[in-house]
């Protein structure tokens, strides 16, 4: 039996509340899933960039559907948490799981924020504030490069 779930039993594996894999990527499947990006997303992702504001892809996107990391696609926020934050990037209020994102103090830029960084793969997503509405008081500020749209 214990062969059976050998890889369920292996030392890393994990699964969030909400039944998704969490396992970290190894770095052979990192570098695969990103040989697909395009050279900004590369950018954002991997090195911690940001795109420019109000130029993102998915800032008016409002179908109804989950936002899921670029690289790795696993989902970061569903369409009923985006609201319109004058930011110029898309902004949500929660997670689609809290255990699906990894939060990081960042001191770049002359700035003390909270980076927020895809708990499976560790690719830079964007930024969290304590600015945004009710019922969080959150504002998750997202690169549009950073995720992809799966409509519902």
């Amino acid at each position: 039996m214990r062969r059976q779930f050998a890889d369920w039993l292996a030392p890393g594996r994990a699964q969030s509340a909400s039944g998704h894999d969490l396992a970290p990527l190894t770095p052979a499947q990192r570098e695969q899933l990103a040989a697909r990006l395009t050279p900004e997303e590369r950018h954002v992702l991997l090195d911690h960039g940001t795109e420019p504001p109000f130029c993102g892809g998915l800032l008016h996107e409002h179908g109804a559907g989950v936002f899921a990391c670029r690289l790795c696609a696993l989902p970061l926020f569903v369409s009923t948490a985006k609201f319109e934050s004058g930011s110029g990037w898309p902004s949500f209020t929660k997670p689609f799981d809290p255990a699906h994102l990894r939060q990081i103090e960042d001191h770049s830029h002359g700035m003390i924020r909270t980076e927020v960084r895809c708990a499976r793969c560790d690719s830079h997503l964007g930024h969290v504030f304590a600015d945004g509405p009710p019922p969080t008081g959150l504002r998750y500020c997202m690169n549009s490069l950073a995720l992809g749209f799966q409509p519902a």
